[in-house]
């Protein structure tokens, strides 16, 4: 076990990113690669995480972002080479208390926040 342990924190120090830090509740801007045929460009995503799951090289997390009154979920690697760029818009007050804030689900609007 201590050989994979191993390998795996090779892994983690070579996909390794100077990312800003951010918790379940802050809102943070994603701004993610998209190739569409021949061309790329980049998208920026804003919205609240709701989770941040896994360890090390595997590590992901939720955005839920709220347009037009519809809501989505997008769960981004967080080691993809795809991410330009994550920056923190507004940090929470107020630590949850929860890792995963599936509440927010049923809130809209300003409700939707941990402020």
């Amino acid at each position: 076990m201590a050989k994979l342990a191993q390998i795996e924190k090779e892994l983690y120090e070579q996909f390794k990113r100077d990312y800003p830090v951010f918790k379940q509740g802050d809102m943070i801007k994603v701004y993610y690669k998209i190739r569409e045929k021949d061309k790329e460009r980049i998208h920026p995503i804003e919205g609240v995480v709701i989770k941040i799951q896994g360890a090390l090289h595997r590590k992901s997390f939720t955005l839920r972002r709220i347009s037009f009154g519809e809501a989505y979920e997008v769960t981004f690697p967080y080691y993809s080479p795809n991410i330009d760029k994550i920056e923190v818009v507004k940090p929470s007050r107020r630590k949850p208390r929860r890792a995963r804030l599936y509440y927010l689900r049923k809130r809209i609007g300003k409700k939707a926040f941990i402020t």
